[in-house]
Parts: structure tokens; C-alpha cells; sequence
């Protein structure tokens, strides 16, 4: 890939970006592969599934120290042996980002001595060809060519997804590649998705919540998509889902700037997520990798919930 002129969000931007799919692929892994890897989910024991701690990476080309996003530890269906799966979800375009993914899977590598699955996502706008390969080689010998799984959202047709009662595939739909103009049918799509699958209050509201990060209406095409939900047969439905998501303070979009001063309720939020995740069986130290909270919290949630 030839090095060229990119325009990039600040740092912190881009950062939250990421953080935002990390916690999406770590709260439904098993949804994302159903979805995206279809190949690679029918043959993983998702009972055997141990998320690593987050592996520190130096990058050698910017000099800079960054944590692995995704990293987790499983084993193949009637296998014994142990691989691990990493997912490195990438929110801007980066030169020679083929070779980086060639550095991360050799640290992971050098570490565990296992195998490794390596699979990148990308999740930016625009329409790019990304190499999936890295190959080093010489007239005379060919060293080696390492391979990773690829996801590129915006290459992705939307209309693909939306008969589908997964949970990532419909969070995912705002970054897939639909134009500006087919924005509220997305959405609708999008709503019928999620009055569908009948997921619990908390895992709708933060699919909700991600989907809206990055698909926002404006007044017109709200109004628009409103007449459009009323004309279907299960309009009532959807808006019952919808209002419920107001009155627990969700908002319908969320709007530049407004995430400062929302600390409060973004922590409810991440505490109704924790507790959610608890009642399903996932450790106290996963919990609070995925919501950020104090392991402290999350253990004295834990307890609470066992007094129940």
C-alpha cells in the first residue's frame, strides 16, 4: 500500500471510536462471528471462551505505546488446544497497517506460543482497498506471507443484514455502506431489527445507544422516518420500544458536544450493562475490562445480586 495524505480525526477521537467497537465485539463475540465470520464461529467451543488482559504494543512506526483491543483465549469445537482470537478494530486509515498486524501477531505470539487468529475491522468512511496480506521476500527465497480475516464495514451492503436477528449486524448497520439518502431507511431497518429480536431493556438500549453514535437524523428525516414507522404493521411495537428508551433518559441521538456533562448518566448505564452481563455468568474482571468500572464495584455488585 502507498503511503498518502490523510485527513484523520484528533487522537481522542478516533481513540473513542475504537473503544466504542472494543466493548460492542467484547459484549457480543459470539454475535459478531455468527455475523461477520460465519466460518470461523462454527467452529469455536464458545464454552471455553477467557478474555487476555490487554496486551501492550509498541508501535514501531510511530514510536508510540498502544494496548491490543481484543484479545481472547478459546479453543476449537472437540479440540483441546488452546488459540487465540485477536480482533483489532481500526477507525482510520494508517499506511503499511498489513504490517502492523504482522508486529501485533508476533508480540502476541512471542508471548503465548499459540495460535493465533488475527482479524482486523475497519470501520471508517471512506471506500478503501486494504491489503490482507504482509509477505517478506527475496529473489531468491520466499520467507513467509501472513494472512488476517478482514472487515470492511463500508464495503458492506446493509440491505444483507436486516433480515437477521443478530444484534452486532444490526449496531453495525450504521457503519455499512448505504448514502445519505437512504439514512431513515436505515433506521427503520434498523428499529425493526431490534423490536425483533426481543433483546433484554439494557443490551437494546446500548445498541441503540451505538447505532445512534454514528447514524443521527436530522429533524426532516425524523419526521419522515416517523410516518414511514406508522405506516407497518408493527408500528406500535416499535414506538413502545422507543419511548421506553426516552423515559429511562436514552437520547434519540447523540449530538456533538453534549457528552460532556452526561458522566452521571453514562455511568448508570455502564452499571446496568455490568449488571446484565453479572446475571449472564461473565466474571467480575471481564466486567470490568468491557464497562470500565472499579473491579471493587463490580464485585460488590456481584454480591448484591447473589443476596437476591
Amino acid at each position: 500500500m502507498s503511503p498518502t495524505t490523510l485527513v484523520r480525526e484528533k487522537t481522542n477521537d478516533y481513540t473513542h471510536h475504537d473503544q466504542l467497537f472494543k466493548q460492542l465485539i467484547h459484549l457480543f463475540f459470539e454475535e459478531f462471528l455468527e455475523a461477520f465470520f460465519p466460518d470461523v464461529h462454527q467452529h469455536i467451543d464458545f464454552t471455553a471462551i477467557h478474555p487476555l488482559s490487554e496486551e501492550v504494543f509498541t508501535d514501531l512506526f510511530e514510536g508510540e505505546s498502544r494496548r491490543a483491543d481484543i484479545v481472547i483465549e478459546t479453543k476449537l469445537k472437540g479440540a483441546e488446544t488452546l488459540l487465540i482470537i485477536h480482533v483489532e478494530p481500526q477507525s482510520y486509515t494508517q499506511p503499511e497497517f498489513h504490517e502492523r498486524m504482522y508486529h501485533y501477531f508476533s508480540l502476541l505470539y512471542n508471548k503465548y506460543r499459540k495460535p493465533i487468529l488475527p482479524i482486523a475491522v475497519f470501520s471508517y468512511d471512506e471506500y478503501r482497498n486494504e491489503q490482507d496480506t504482509f509477505t517478506i521476500a527475496f529473489p531468491f527465497l520466499h520467507v513467509l506471507t501472513f494472512n488476517f480475516l478482514m472487515l470492511e464495514l463500508k464495503k458492506l451492503d446493509w440491505r444483507s443484514y436486516i433480515k437477521s436477528n443478530n444484534p452486532v449486524a444490526a449496531a453495525l448497520l450504521s457503519k455499512m455502506g448505504y448514502n445519505e439518502k437512504e439514512k431513515v431507511q436505515v433506521k427503520k431497518e434498523f428499529l425493526r431489527m431490534i423490536a425483533r429480536m426481543e433483546l433484554n431493556p439494557a443490551k437494546a438500549r446500548y445498541i441503540n445507544d451505538f447505532f445512534e453514535r454514528y447514524l443521527i437524523l436530522n429533524k426532516i428525516e425524523e419526521e419522515e422516518l416517523m410516518k414511514e414507522i406508522n405506516e407497518l404493521d408493527n408500528a406500535e411495537e416499535i414506538f413502545k420500544l422507543t419511548n421506553s428508551w426516552e423515559e429511562k433518559g436514552i437520547e434519540k441521538g447523540i449530538e456533538k458536544g453534549i457528552e460532556k456533562g452526561i458522566e452521571k448518566g453514562k455511568r448508570a448505564e455502564k452499571r446496568k450493562i455490568a449488571l446484565e452481563m453479572l446475571k449472564e455468568g461473565s466474571s467480575a474482571d471481564f466486567v470490568a475490562k468491557v464497562t470500565k468500572l472499579d473491579i471493587d464495584e463490580i464485585e460488590e455488585m456481584k454480591v448484591q445480586f447473589k443476596e437476591q
